[in-house]
């Protein structure tokens, strides 16, 4: 089962090299990035936006590790979209760090043979006599709809207005479905990790258009559709109003 759990892969060549990085843009000294690691911890400089430009545009940003740049992105997209808490960005970052890999988004656990290419066929199995089985299902439902949603907005609207498919309101409420059925689940209770999926399904709908600024600026930055602008100003006055 996912966690937010990325922050704790950090390791301290991580450290170092996010002082570096900071150092390296000239507005603070090594020993000052350093003093203000000790004093004000890591994420203060985590969360500083000079780290997140030093890691998309210099080559020193290229040796981050997997874990350091996914969090420090999905960290600063859901700083811009107003959503200031650690824990849902470590789980968006473990849901791109996981997720990205072979065919596990289309499996609710690593060793689970069951594969799953809709919301519709999960919300199938969210009931069952498996207990452990029920809260994985739940949990994927959440995370499932997370990553088409974050990720791939733009095939969403493509298929919407060309075939029909669901809007992304739709994959917004699965998720947040999902997530809550998931926090309401006895295992969760017992393990600790309903406060993260109560959490995760109140503020879905930020999550996920947190998501979409990496998917924008990211991994396809140079489409451009009168769908794309659409969502983009929907979820701007959405959350302006919010």
């Amino acid at each position: 089962m996912l966690v937010a759990n990325v922050r704790s892969r950090f390791t301290r060549a991580d450290a170092h090299l996010v002082l570096a990085l900071l150092a390296q843009s000239g507005e603070q000294t090594a020993d000052q990035s350093e003093e203000r690691l000790r004093d004000d911890g890591l994420d203060a400089i985590l969360d500083d936006p000079r780290l997140l430009r030093a890691l998309l545009s210099t080559r020193l940003g290229s040796r981050a590790s997997e874990p350091l740049f996914l969090y420090v992105v999905a960290r600063h997209a859901m700083l811009q979209s107003g959503e200031d808490e650690v824990l849902l960005a470590d789980y968006a970052a473990s849901i791109l760090l996981h997720f990205g890999l072979r065919d596990r988004a289309s499996r609710i656990a690593d060793a689970d043979d069951e594969t799953y290419d809709t919301l519709t066929a999960l919300i199938a199995e969210v009931d069952g006599p498996d207990t452990r089985r029920t809260l994985l299902v739940r949990a994927h439902l959440g995370n499932y709809a997370l990553w088409l949603a974050g990720m791939f907005p733009d095939f969403i609207e493509h298929r919407r207005w060309r075939r029909g498919g669901p809007p992304i309101d739709y994959f917004d409420e699965m998720g947040q479905r999902g997530f809550q059925l998931a926090a309401e689940h006895r295992l969760a209770n017992e393990h600790g990790l309903k406060p993260m999926f109560a959490l995760a399904a109140e503020r879905f709908a930020v999550m996920r258009v947190a998501l979409n600024r990496v998917s924008d600026t990211l991994m396809f930055p140079n489409a451009s559709s009168p769908e794309r602008l659409m969502r983009q100003v929907r979820d701007e006055v959405r959350w302006k109003v919010a």
